[in-house]
């Protein structure tokens, strides 16, 4: 797939906020229609797969980082289904970037700078770990699918 979006996921140069307090970017450019467009088959395949509502993705997405193991589940299933993994399953960063269209390409290295070593007991937790980075890096920025 061309373009990947991390997910919903879209990372910006402007630093550290508190995703409490900042206004997540969403008009008709941004999340890019055309990558929503791309990945709707992804996103409702791997709802489907894991049991994630919509209510729960939006929420992250656009509201507060909650826990919630049927939505963790969901972020690995997008990287899964998008392809973006090493062999040994972990999400491979650079092939994450290059399936973003260039013009997100240094939104996505500021806000994942901070995000490179993910943590967590396996690849649902280590998928949550990566979002929540990157939503606490830039919360205007990050979106999920």
């Amino acid at each position: 797939m061309k373009y990947f979006m991390v997910l919903a996921i879209l990372w910006a140069s402007n630093g550290i906020y508190d995703c409490q307090k900042v206004e997540p970017r969403r008009d008709d450019e941004y999340p890019p229609p055309e990558l929503i467009k791309i990945l709707r088959p992804v996103h409702d395949s791997c709802i489907q797969k894991t049991g994630a509502t919509e209510e729960a993705i939006k929420q992250f997405s656009d509201g507060e980082i909650h826990d919630d193991p049927k939505l963790k589940c969901y972020m690995y299933c997008v990287f899964e289904e998008t392809d973006v993994l090493h062999d040994d399953g972990e999400v491979h960063l650079e092939k994450l970037l290059d399936s973003l269209p260039e013009s997100m390409h240094m939104i996505a290295v500021q806000m994942g700078k901070k995000c490179l070593y993910p943590k967590g007991e396996n690849s649902c937790e280590r998928a949550y770990w990566l979002h929540k980075c990157w939503k606490t890096a830039d919360p205007k920025h990050y979106f999920l699918i």
